[in-house]
């Protein structure tokens, strides 16, 4: 299913049952092009179609991809790194993949120890 929402007014505006551009778009388009002018940014998840939707339904939209499937990407890079820097342990992948804003003392000194095997970790962890 396809959920098209307001994020800024929350109400939902269409479900529906389709992944597919094509019925994605045929019922988009029902929406009169006065509404769909006026819609200035689309988020969507990284699926290979929603761009070329977006252009073709909301012609005046910017795409922003959702942040979650970014950092779903970004996550799994980061752990590809630490696996091919020999960075081994369980509490060290978590230690990687976790919000530097949410890490207790414990988990920084941890993570001084991990960092410090691999400037390379350091880095990529820094850059996200």
């Amino acid at each position: 299913m396809t959920v098209v929402s307001d994020i800024e007014q929350s109400p939902l505006i269409e479900g529906i049952d389709s992944h597919g551009q094509q019925g994605i778009m045929e019922v988009l388009m029902q929406q009169p092009i006065e509404v769909r002018e006026q819609v200035s940014e689309v988020s969507v998840d990284m699926g290979g179609g929603f761009p070329k939707v977006i252009q073709e339904v909301w012609t005046n939209a910017i795409v922003v991809y959702d942040r979650f499937h970014v950092m779903k990407y970004v996550n799994e890079e980061l752990n590809k790194i630490r696996i091919q820097s020999k960075i081994k342990g369980k509490s060290s992948r978590f230690l990687v993949l976790k919000n530097g804003v949410e890490v207790k003392e414990e988990e920084r000194i941890k993570w001084a120890t991990v960092s410090s095997q691999s400037q390379r970790i350091k880095l990529a962890y820094e850059l996200k």
